[in-house]
């Protein structure tokens, strides 16, 4: 049997076609997103249709895991209401001061729902649209996430139909893992808090149904069965057989740094935020806004493609010459920042080489995700390994830096879809209706080491902690 993946991030659909008894790859295919920081689900659905083309049809199980947190708001018709505001827009961030201010403090958010919010977290932007778009808000009678969405349109829409047609049909299902990421959800329980959004919207609104992990939600019209689907994070770690003590960094869009464990985190700092999984366990996960986009956007100053300025970086030597960069390009959510701006120090004419930027790049990204790790260890856990992914670890400097700035092996995993391919196990796992998710073999991965450089992390350190009062604020109200 054949069984199909979907990755909706960001910036683009990923599928992938699996056999369900081994996870072997047979096809993939993919199609851009819109860039910015809000869209209008069709997007999705337009990409899926492309990047699935050959793949989806042939699949008996198929399965979604997309970007979290995005607001996708309904009408009782089940129409979007407006443009989806995804996890990167930063608009929100005064309603998450002011609701953490009004439902107890950080430490009840963090007991009641595992996490404290940002702005990225759904609960703020559903705040920011009864103050901001009051008429909007009032349309709105379901509020979904974006996996919830493109799942519920695969199981009412007619086959690869670009038009609504007759859907919806059936009512949207989601899944504990993504759920975890509204903030007003209970990943202990296992339970929607809906006093909590409607203290955020000002009003009672209807939340998806939540699925159990191996569940099977509905068939799509071409008969394939269809999985409750999850967030992106939790895909991955489904994707990559994670086990007690793995550790891993993830450098796309975002970075994140998060491991599968069985109790739930409860971070009262707000930096780990306590996720589920996919698989009825905990996501405990440390997310920064910055990460492989600070590496094209220094390739694109340098007048370099991506693996020019790699070369650059590796001419360079550990610390860059003194240079620090602050990658805060896009404001920042580790610390949280949704203000900041990026800063370069230490500006020398004898260090301001191209090489010594890109280094400078380089490390910046690497040390923003140490930083996550270490909060990570904070709350309990003990690393056993650290496995890096994503678009950034095809970069052979983040390869070969990783392991000086973090001190410890590397070991990066050989590249796939990792999003795409856990979504594929949830299929395989639905189909199946087995206790635990097949046993797909572990990928096989490529160690690095190197010579731990404390200095660099030290730097960066009195860069962060010395601007974090003097950034200037962007436009309120206004996206990044």
């Amino acid at each position: 049997m054949l069984v199909a993946g979907v990755d909706s991030s960001t910036q683009s659909t990923k599928v992938v076609l699996c056999r369900a008894e081994d996870g072997a790859v047979i096809g993939s295919g993919s199609a851009p997103h819109p860039d910015g920081t809000e869209c209008d689900p069709q997007a999705w659905w337009d990409a899926l249709l492309i990047a699935g083309r050959g793949l989806l049809d042939r699949a008996d199980a198929v399965g979604v895991a997309a970007q979290q947190h995005g607001m996708v708001a309904l009408d009782d018709a089940g129409a979007v209401v407006r443009p989806a505001l995804l996890w990167n827009d930063m608009r929100s961030a005064r309603q998450a001061v002011d609701l953490i201010a009004e439902l107890g403090g950080p430490g009840e958010w963090a007991r009641r729902t595992g996490s404290v919010p940002t702005a990225s977290f759904t609960v703020t932007k559903l705040r920011w649209l009864a103050e901001r778009e009051p008429a909007n808000a009032a349309r709105t009678s379901m509020v979904v996430l974006p996996h919830d969405w493109l799942t519920w349109r695969l199981g009412s829409a007619p086959a690869f139909s670009p038009v609504p047609g007759d859907w919806p049909r059936t009512r949207p299902v989601t899944d504990r893992g993504d759920a975890s990421g509204t903030g007003y959800f209970s990943p202990a329980d296992g339970t929607w808090l809906p006093g909590l959004a409607k203290a955020a919207l000002g009003r009672d609104i209807d939340l998806p149904e939540v699925a159990g992990p191996a569940g099977a939600v509905g068939q799509t019209s071409w008969g394939a069965v269809l999985s409750a689907g999850t967030g992106d994070n939790m895909g991955a770690a489904l994707g990559l057989g994670l086990r007690d003590g793995d550790v891993v960094i993830s450098i796309g869009t975002s970075g994140t740094a998060f491991a599968v464990t069985p109790a739930g985190a409860a971070d009262p700092s707000g930096a780990v935020a306590g996720f589920a999984d996919a698989t009825g366990r905990f996501l405990p996960l440390v997310c920064t806004m910055n990460a492989a986009r600070v590496l094209t956007i220094t390739a694109g100053l340098l007048g370099v493609d991506p693996d020019t300025m790699s070369g650059l970086a590796l001419a360079a030597q550990p610390g860059a010459g003194g240079l620090s960069l602050l990658p805060y390009l896009d404001g920042e959510r580790t610390p949280n920042r949704p203000d900041a701006a990026g800063v370069l120090s230490g500006l020398t004419t004898a260090n301001f080489t191209r090489q010594n930027v890109a280094r400078a790049a380089v490390e910046a990204v690497l040390c923003g995700l140490a930083d996550a790790v270490d909060h990570l260890i904070a709350a309990g856990l003990t690393p056993r390994r650290v496995l890096l992914i994503g678009g950034g670890a095809r970069s052979a400097a983040i390869r070969a830096i990783a392991p000086g700035v973090f001190g410890t092996e590397v070991a990066v995993p050989e590249p796939a879809q990792y999003v795409a391919i856990g979504a594929a196990r949830q299929a395989a796992w639905a189909l199946a209706g087995t206790s635990e998710p097949p046993p797909w073999p572990e990928r096989a991965a490529t160690s690095y080491q190197g010579v731990p450089v404390p200095q660099v992390r030290e730097r960066y350190a009195a860069l962060r902690d010395a601007t974090a009062t003097w950034q200037g604020p962007r436009q309120e109200g206004s996206a990044p």
